[in-house]
């Protein structure tokens, strides 16, 4: 009876004492969404993500990279000089992570998925193996570009209390004091001087 199929599926869903299948489909749902899984499909939901697709297509290539330049290295090198992986797989993990930061400045404003949240989790865990890889397991680093700015500015505003009390310094310097005798004493003086040679 199409009028009482409501109350069939809960009574059927809630039959239970522990209700295993509701709570089942709570957990899946509140999982789905913590997991942000709905930014990596397209709007309709019917696949992956073109830009999900050519993330992890990159991720890929650079873990094969990592890997290919591991095996010629591991016989030779100690464990802690990875030269030839950060030398050759440099562009790789570099557009890796410029295609990254360029997803989540588009998530950011609701890019392909409608949604306007954090990357899904499986992008997000994808970086991070990778940014762990990169920097920790192989030790490389990219060089900052900014370092001379940086400094210059430092440099500035660290400069900047000296040319302030040097100057309050000179500004604030006095002259000697002349000490000008007034004229009304030394016309009193010669008074004086007056009436002694008069008397």
């Amino acid at each position: 009876n199409s009028s009482e199929s409501h109350n069939c599926a809960k009574s059927i869903l809630t039959s239970d004492r522990l209700q295993i299948v509701v709570t089942l489909s709570q957990f899946f749902n509140e999982t789905w969404e913590a997991a942000n899984c709905a930014n990596c499909l397209k709007n309709n939901s019917e696949g992956l993500s073109n830009s999900t697709v050519e993330f992890l297509d990159l991720f890929n290539k650079s873990l094969t990279c990592f890997e290919h330049n591991l095996q010629g290295q591991a016989v030779y090198l100690s464990p802690n000089n990875y030269t030839e992986v950060c030398k050759n797989c440099n562009e790789t993990y570099k557009m890796l992570n410029d295609l990254y930061n360029n997803l989540q400045r588009m998530n950011r404003q609701g890019g392909e998925s409608g949604h306007s949240a954090h990357l899904c989790i499986d992008v997000e865990d994808a970086m991070n193996i990778t940014r762990k890889l990169w920097s920790r397991t192989f030790n490389c680093s990219v060089p900052c570009s900014d370092t001379v700015p940086v400094i210059a500015v430092s440099s500035f505003i660290l400069f900047l209390p000296i040319v302030f009390y040097l100057s309050s310094f000179l500004h604030s310097k006095q002259k000697k004091r002349i000490l000008i005798l007034p004229k009304r004493i030394q016309s009193n003086a010669s008074l004086v001087n007056i009436q002694e040679k008069y008397s």
